[in-house]
């Protein structure tokens, strides 16, 4: 008795023989099995296959042979699974479902088009942004990146394609965008108050002034350029409003809170649209410009490249304001 349970514990270890290979599925077959499910029609399945009815017809019968049962009901012009076929049908789908999912994470990704700026707040808010949907409608491809920032940021060690430097003209660095000028500007409601006239540049002493704090700087340093061109180093204004970015102050300016020095041409746009007024005709150039300066890692890239000719390409209509008055500085 011993013997006999030793016996069959050998017996359940042997390993099974091998399954013959006229029983192992023809996988080759199912590619024809699929779509002539899925059409309900052999003629339609060669078609799409680019192969004969005859054809599929041969390979879906050799494929019954290989599992032994009929996997289509042949009707007068007509097919039907039967009941294996709609169990083989299911089998299949959800295999190439799952392998069109594993073939999608083993594939490697298209490569991501992407150019990416840095510009000053202020560059961006007025200027760069009412226009980049032109830039975006021709280069629907290309996925572009906005740092807007008052850091001089390194194009190399970030990674950024380019820079649009706003600096003063003689340290200026790439093709030059335009040149800037500067003059007082409010809201039109505030030019109409009779009670603080607005008519020479010694009644700004009546107003509020709308201005950004700027590192290192006095309260109303963005002020100093203008003011002293008009000569009025002295002035005192009933009050001050100070802002961490330009974008605040202009704001505010629209809302009718007091005078902001406006910057042409970012704020072009406004005047344009009569949501700023400008009550004095005298304007300063202030030494300053718009640069734009291309990474070298950028040099050979297209996109980038694109985008640096249609930034040109805009400034190009702007009035330069190189025959106004130079602020002394």
């Amino acid at each position: 008795m011993p013997d006999m349970q030793i016996r069959n514990a050998k017996s359940q270890q042997t390993p099974q023989p091998p399954t013959p290979r006229s029983s192992r599925l023809r996988l080759d077959l199912l590619h024809a099995f699929e779509a002539a499910a899925r059409h309900l029609s052999f003629t339609a399945a060669g078609q799409e296959l680019f192969i004969s009815q005859s054809a599929v017809s041969r390979q879906i019968q050799q494929l019954e042979e290989n599992l032994g049962t009929p996997l289509f009901e042949r009707r007068h012009r007509a097919l039907a699974l039967t009941e294996a076929g709609k169990v083989m049908q299911r089998a299949v789908n959800d295999s190439l479902e799952r392998l069109l999912d594993a073939a999608a994470r083993v594939r490697p990704a298209a490569a991501l088009r992407q150019v990416a700026i840095t510009c000053t707040p202020g560059f961006a808010s007025f200027w760069l942004i009412p226009r980049l949907a032109r830039f975006t409608a021709d280069h629907a491809e290309v996925d572009v990146r906005l740092s807007a920032t008052l850091d001089i940021v390194d194009l190399t060690r970030s990674g950024i394609d380019i820079a649009v430097r706003f600096v003063p003209r003689a340290r200026g660095n790439g093709p030059l965008l335009f040149e800037e000028a500067v003059q007082p500007m409010c809201a039109p409601s505030l030019l109409a108050d009779r009670k603080r006239p607005l008519k020479v540049p010694a009644d700004l002493h009546h107003h509020t002034l709308l201005t950004v704090d700027l590192p290192h700087g006095t309260p109303t340093m963005d002020w100093e350029p203008w003011m002293q061109l008009m000569g009025l180093d002295s002035l005192q204004p009933s009050n001050t409003l100070r802002f961490t970015q330009y974008s605040e102050a202009v704001a505010a300016a629209v809302a009718g809170h007091g005078v902001v020095i406006g910057r042409l041409p970012l704020l072009a746009d406004l005047v344009r649209e009569r949501k700023l007024v400008a009550p004095f005709r005298s304007s300063a150039a202030s030494l300053r410009a718009y640069f734009v300066e291309l990474a070298p890692h950028a040099a050979h890239k297209r996109d980038a490249q694109d985008f640096v000719r249609w930034l040109l390409a805009e400034a190009a209509p702007l009035e330069r304001p190189a025959g106004r008055k130079a602020a002394r500085r």
